[in-house]
């Protein structure tokens, strides 16, 4: 679900037509937690890169000293 596009010279193509070249961009590792240790997802299997790719994100409301939730 990207919402970049790329043109056929691999430069990114922002919402706005922004161009940015390809020699400009960085790329950036993503990491993921796994039983307690951080693993680049750029080194997974294809199985593990699908699993991941699958994956759905929450997020945890934090408690209170009093315990309730905020």
């Amino acid at each position: 679900m990207n919402k970049y596009k790329e043109d056929k010279d691999h430069n990114l193509v922002l919402p706005d037509g922004t161009i940015i070249p390809e020699k400009e961009r960085t790329r950036c590792e993503v990491y993921s937690r796994v039983v307690e240790y951080l693993r680049p997802v750029s080194q997974y299997n294809a199985g593990k890169k699908s699993e991941f790719k699958d994956r759905k994100n929450f997020k945890v409301k934090e408690e209170t000293k009093e315990g309730r939730k905020k």
